[in-house]
């Protein structure tokens, strides 16, 4: 039988009405009047709620004319009181209507009895408000307190599809049933409840303690629409899960953050450009041709990222078969890579700290304790063994100080400005530009940028090998990283040597979002980044390191035990080097697509299309117009509205950052994610986001840890969040370089209730961000 339509009045009005209606919930019994009646008429009404309840504790709730309506909720303006006992009663009443400001005769105040025994609360939305589509995201945490959740407290958070038939837990699917009884209610109008969960004996009951409207725009998507888009999608992963003949690995997994790190590259839902460049540049090809000559697997016919309706993920089975040495026997290789999978699976949290918690892809001193872990897994003598000396073999090609095999890589890189000058000075066509300026870009830019962006890698992991056998400490580490030149430190200490013009004419053409057209270059918009007035250089200090003769010695002794190819000082030089020379790479192509950016936005310029235009097209229609006879004009505008259109999808989707199951697509809980805490302080500031003023001494929120915002250390900011990043991102490395305490790879929800917060704690010490207003 469908039940009675309901109209949305008051807080008050709506729940008395429903107090009869719901099935699938219990409701506490509830007294409500005006100001009106209030006012005229206090120790009756005091008597009436007396009689009705008992002397007992009691909340008093607002219930205004202009909460909960249709146009806007007002939800947490005015006061509501808990725990109030009867001899406070009224003067809780006369609190909460000074709350109002302004107070109307006819606005109202909500009483009622204190819910008990209460085991765990929580909200539940009946649409996304973000992306305006039927997801049901449910928020449940332990306890009596439904601010925990609203307020960025731990909680649990679910994803449901509107037509899903996977089911969250018991505790959960209850509160879906209760939110489907009054979709039906309020005719499948968006909806925001509160609940809360009672035991009684062995029992649990749900409680409905509120229901207003979810305000969102309308355009929303329909049940239909998005359970078909699901379908396709739940297919899709399905296949790719499934063994590959050319892959090791009986399964699979996909994630935003493992090797190639999309989401903080170029976002969770990046532009058709960014997206397509990004393939382009690295992630078609680039990437496996690199790792193939450095002594792991041939790859080269595998894109490491996939993506679904635009969304960004590395195929993990396709990037863990990238880090086995290619003389590893298969059947090894399998069992290694199988290993590594499973391992993500149980742990997810370490969805971006792959090559330093489950991936073994170099030799380091620290390698027995590594291996521990494949020893208590089943792995022989034998396979350590071999697995060893095959790490051992790639490093030491790595490392070796008279000819590493990253040499060429150097001489390339060097190449890169002297060609890109002379095409950026030729008088090629724009699109015949474009497309040499990209074919540059990848032979002598991201091609030799992944070499050495391994070596980098490589760098530090033997640095923290170096900290986990005792031959440096943390304060060691720290001051031999601060020793280190890199461009992040002359962007720092040159912005105060060099003239305005000579410093933009260096380091102009980068930008927060490499990838992203609509993000305005140094050199266009240099007020928004640097201020030219101040003498503050911050704590970009240099600071000399050398090791003391005894510990170099016992260096140099561990290192020919291992059978690793250097001494102690060529060892530390590699390090220093291998950071340097990945910056280096990554700064050098960044011109050349910062530059093709350029060309894009200039050649749609002269069709009157603007950049938010061009950051829907596809970097693939630019090479077709390169190699075939067509209208310019009609393909851009024909790859602007088809970006268009797959964009309206890729708002839409919804998907966990680490996918272990095709049934994701429908229902998934928010992984409760670890972010990387860079130095051991402790802050507080008010939270800011790079377009607004005066960050100084705030704590700035980012969405990932790209080097293009490398320019925020220069405003003396107290602290730095992003979404997404890692241990060894860009930023995590320039924040402890110069002790600014960050959180960098927070995740998704967590950045998303930390970034809308107003001021916060950051304890890094104790690894904990605490939300003060």
């Amino acid at each position: 039988m469908k039940p009675p339509a309901i109209s949305f009045g008051t807080k008050a009005e709506t729940l008395s009405a429903l107090k009869d209606v719901v099935q699938s919930a219990r409701m506490l019994a509830l007294e409500y009047f005006t100001v009106k009646e209030w006012r005229e008429e206090k120790e009756a009404r005091l008597g009436l709620i007396f009689e009705k309840f008992g002397k007992t504790k009691f909340i008093v709730r607002s219930s205004r004319k202009t909460e909960d309506t249709s146009r806007e909720s007002n939800a947490g303006v005015f006061e509501s009181l808990l725990d109030i006992h009867s001899p406070d009663l009224g003067s809780a009443i006369d609190k909460v209507i000074v709350s109002y400001d302004d107070p109307a005769e006819e606005d109202q105040v909500l009483i009622q009895p204190m819910l008990r025994n209460v085991v765990r609360s929580g909200v539940c939305f009946s649409h996304d408000p973000t992306t305006r589509t039927p997801y049901r995201i449910i928020s449940i945490a332990e306890g009596d307190d439904t601010t925990v959740v609203t307020g960025g407290g731990s909680a649990q958070t679910y994803q449901i599809a509107a037509e899903s038939t996977n089911l969250p837990p018991n505790e959960v699917s209850a509160v879906l049933v209760l939110l489907n009884e009054l979709s039906d209610i309020f005719n499948k109008k968006p909806l925001d409840i509160e609940f809360a969960c009672t035991r009684e004996g062995d029992h649990e009951f749900l409680w409905l303690l509120q229901v207003r409207p979810l305000i969102i725009k309308q355009n929303l998507q329909t049940p239909a629409e998005q359970s078909k888009k699901l379908s396709l999608l739940h297919s899709k992963i399905s296949e790719g899960m499934k063994p590959h003949p050319d892959l090791l690995g009986k399964t699979n997994a996909f994630g935003v953050m493992p090797d190639w790190n999309p989401a903080e590259i170029i976002g969770l839902r990046p532009k058709p450009l960014a997206l397509t460049l990004y393939r382009e540049l690295i992630t078609d090809g680039i990437w496996a041709y690199q790792r193939d000559n450095y002594g792991y697997r041939n790859l080269r016919s595998f894109p490491v990222m996939v993506n679904f309706y635009g969304l960004p993920y590395i195929d993990v089975r396709v990037s863990f078969n990238s880090f086995i040495p290619k003389c590893l026997k298969k059947t090894l290789g399998i069992k290694l890579v199988d290993y590594y999978v499973d391992q993500l699976i149980s742990e997810p949290h370490l969805h971006d700290k792959v090559e330093f918690d489950i991936i073994l892809s170099c030799y380091t001193l620290d390698i027995e304790k590594r291996l521990k872990t494949l020893a208590s897994s089943n792995f022989s003598e034998d396979e350590l063994g071999d697995i060893k000396s095959n790490l051992r073999l790639i490093t030491n090609s790595i490392i070796d100080p008279i000819l590493p095999i990253w040499q060429k890589d150097v001489e390339k890189i060097k190449l890169l400005g002297e060609r890109h000058s002379k095409l950026m000075e030729s008088n090629l066509q724009p699109i015949e530009k474009l497309y040499w300026v990209i074919e540059n870009t990848k032979r002598y830019g991201t091609l030799p940028f992944s070499g050495l962006a391994r070596v980098g890698f490589i760098a530090v992991q033997f640095l923290r090998s170096l900290v986990e056998r005792g031959f440096l400490s943390d304060d060691d580490q720290a001051n031999f990283m601060l020793g280190i030149k890199t461009i992040s430190s002359e962007i720092q200490s040159e912005r105060h040597t060099l003239s305005k013009k000579a410093f933009l004419n260096k380091f102009g053409h980068l930008r927060p979002g490499t990838y992203d057209i609509c993000s305005p270059r140094y050199d266009t918009d240099v007020g928004r980044y640097f201020s030219w007035d101040t003498d503050d250089i911050g704590n970009n200090r240099r600071v000399s390191f050398s090791l003391k003769d005894d510990i170099a010695s016992k260096l140099d002794e561990e290192l020919v035990g291992h059978g690793l190819k250097t001494n102690s000082l060529e060892l530390l030089k590699f390090i220093e080097t291998g950071i340097t020379l990945r910056e280096l790479a990554k700064f050098e192509f960044s011109r050349c697509l910062s530059d093709a950016l350029e060309l894009i936005a200039a050649i749609g310029k002269k069709m009157n299309l603007t950049r938010e235009d061009m950051s829907f097209s596809d970097i693939a229609m630019f090479r077709e117009l390169y190699f075939s006879v067509s209208d310019p004009e009609e393909a851009i505008k024909t790859s602007i509205q088809d970006g268009k259109l797959a964009y309206r999808d890729t708002s839409r989707i919804c998907l966990p950052p680490l996918i272990t199951n095709a049934d994701q697509v429908w229902c998934f809980e928010w992984p409760k994610l670890k972010p990387n805490f860079i130095t051991s302080k402790v802050v507080e500031g008010r939270v800011l986001a790079p377009s607004d003023k005066n960050i100084e001494n705030s704590i700035v929120c980012i969405p990932g840890a790209d080097p293009g915002y490398d320019w925020l250390f220069s405003h003396a900011i107290k602290g730095l969040i992003t979404a997404w990043g890692g241990a060894n991102s860009h930023m995590a490395i320039r924040a402890g370089e110069l002790g600014v305490p960050a959180v960098i790879g927070a995740g998704e929800e967590l950045y998303d209730k930390w970034s809308t917060s107003k001021f916060l704690r950051i304890d890094c010490s104790a690894q904990r961000v605490e939300i003060i207003e």
